[in-house]
């Protein structure tokens, strides 16, 4: 259940990143932000 919600999640986050993002280097910035909150989240 938590793995579900967490993928919610982080689909949303990213198709809004993808969204807002104009550059490559800001959507490995996002990418990154993405994971490192991830593993805040599974810790």
């Amino acid at each position: 259940m938590v793995r579900k919600a967490l993928l919610v999640v982080v689909l949303i986050v990213l198709s809004f990143s993808l969204i807002g993002c104009q550059t490559i280097q800001g959507l490995g910035e996002d990418i990154k932000w993405i994971g490192e909150k991830g593993a805040e989240i599974l810790d």
